[in-house]
């Protein structure tokens, strides 16, 4: 694959690196890591979101999974995994042997087509379906399962990596429904042992697990912040250990790696944000000529600036840089602001001004509330559109977007895998995971031709076409891409490999030194 793997750039001062040997005096001690990614469920089934996977990663298992920096899948809960077929549509996997769930059962193919299938019926709309789109079905028998798909897909193998390929218990999660309760039956390497809500998810080392892993890792306890500024408050009081996404701009402007009580971890990051649009015909932006006026009122270089302090890259594409396919169309197309040339493509549609439209944000993630009130500045120059502007709870803006309650939206995207497809089909294709209500014949095409090529780099003009189309449809506004940063206490290790281009979330990882 012709992709550029993210090198993590670890800044350590006063300690001779990270090769030092995990304390085992602290052991059985409790590592606090903090975040303000939101858990939208703990059902596989109803969660398509960066902080609901990072828990399911660390407690349930999937077929397939990255090693760090890694960009080929390799088998976790399998023992082995591959096409049968030269068309990409067969795809394989015997089960590893010796994997119990909490019930004691030992884990069969059958409990893997179980899971993929429910995802697929229960369809959620906050859920993963969407990602398993070319899976027309699947068969079970022992310990082999087989995945039969609708067209080639060499990206298959990758979507079983990710948390739409978590693995349930059969006999815990019913077929038809989300489970609702606040309990786990996995087989990850920890074992969730509690979990409130927006607070906290404390996590202890499986002594069952089998897998991909050579071990478990220390006793972890997720905290829960609704927003960066009590984050930072939690890590500067001492009240965890490890603090990421995410963190004020204005306090990562500020990191220093010369802090000799902190370990500064930066690392490039696959990480976007996009301003998304309704095109449904109930919505004042359906008009393509109303959305490309709005295109050319949008400055990345101001927010990312005065708003992120520098900290995020101005994004004028849909696929980010260091992935396969990465171009400059919305540059290309709307190379400055201009209230000009915005003001005559609402002239020839014959609409009249000001476009009164509303815009929704999630509260408490990163600078949502300060992006806001910027782009609406942005957008309202010169009197060509009026923007409502509110902050939703995660649950509910994720909610909202779906039903398409919203006529845009502003949402942080982190890679599901290391591949420019996962920012094809889920943000533009016609079953989009962001509900914009858009849909191009063409662009659908050009996103399942693209699955074709096991090169992966042989794809790279197919995504071109794609951004070449979203840049004049205009379903979503790209705005900027970020650079990861993890903050530990000295006496922790491993955080680097919290955050890399995999999409992986490994407390596993984390260790006392």
């Amino acid at each position: 694959m012709r992709i550029l793997v993210t090198l993590v750039v670890l800044a350590v001062v006063g300690i001779g690196g990270w090769q030092l040997l995990p304390s085992q005096e602290n052991k059985g001690r409790t590592i606090t890591v903090g975040t303000t990614d939101a858990v939208t469920s703990l059902d596989p089934a109803g969660a398509y979101d960066a902080g609901s996977w990072a828990l399911f990663n660390n407690v349930f298992q999937t077929l397939m999974t990255f090693e760090p920096g890694g960009v080929q899948p390799v088998p976790d809960a399998a023992q082995s995994c591959k096409f049968t077929d030269s068309g990409l549509r067969t795809y394989r996997c015997v089960v590893r042997d010796g994997i119990s769930f909490p019930s004691g059962r030992a884990m069969t193919a059958e409990d893997v087509k179980y899971s993929f299938d429910r995802v697929k019926k229960i369809n959620s709309d906050v859920g993963p379906a969407s990602l398993l789109s070319t899976l027309a079905s699947v068969t079970a028998s022992g310990r082999t399962v087989t995945f039969h798909l609708s067209s080639p897909d060499a990206t298959f193998p990758f979507k079983l990596a990710t948390g739409a390929g978590a693995i349930v218990d059969k006999d815990r999660y019913p077929a038809d429904k989300l489970r609702t309760d606040n309990a786990v039956d996995g087989t990850g390497p920890y074992t969730l042992t509690s979990y409130t809500k927006d607070k906290q998810a404390s996590l202890q080392p499986n002594s069952s697990y089998q897998g991909g892993l050579s071990g478990t890792g220390r006793p972890v306890e997720l905290r829960y912040y609704a927003d960066s500024a009590k984050l930072a408050a939690a890590y500067k009081a001492k009240q965890i250990d490890v603090a990421t996404r995410t963190l004020p701009p204005a306090m990562v402007s500020k990191l220093s790696p010369s802090d000799p009580d902190q370990r500064v971890l930066e690392s490039d990051s696959s990480e976007t944000r996009n301003l998304y649009l309704n095109t449904r015909k109930s919505s004042p932006l359906h008009d393509v000529l109303v959305r490309r006026a709005l295109a050319w009122l949008v400055d990345r270089e101001q927010l990312a600036s005065t708003v992120y302090d520098g900290t995020v890259e101005p994004l004028y594409s849909l696929i980010p840089t260091g992935l396969t396919g990465h171009t400059t169309s919305f540059f290309d197309t709307y190379p400055t602001q201009s209230v000009a040339k915005a003001k005559a493509l609402l002239t020839e549609a014959g609409i009249s001004t000001p476009v009164t439209f509303s815009f929704g944000y999630g509260i408490g993630h990163g600078a949502g509330a300060e992006e806001a009130a910027a782009l609406k500045k942005q957008l309202e120059a010169g009197g060509l559109f009026k923007v409502d502007v509110k902050g939703y709870e995660w649950t509910d803006f994720q909610k909202s977007w779906a039903e398409g309650k919203m006529d845009a939206w502003a949402v942080g995207w982190v890679a599901d895998y290391p591949d420019p497809d996962t920012f094809g089909a889920s943000l533009v294709g016609s079953d989009s995971v962001m509900s914009t209500g858009y849909s191009n014949k063409i662009v659908d095409h050009l996103l399942q031709d693209s699955q074709r090529y096991a090169d992966r780099s042989q794809a790279d003009q197919d995504f071109r076409n794609v951004q070449t189309d979203v840049a004049d449809d205009v379903p979503l506004i790209p705005l900027w891409q970020r650079t990861d940063y993890v903050l530990s206490s000295e006496d922790v290790g491993g955080a680097q490999y919290l955050t890399d281009s995999t999409g992986i979330f490994r407390l596993w990882s984390l260790n006392w030194i």
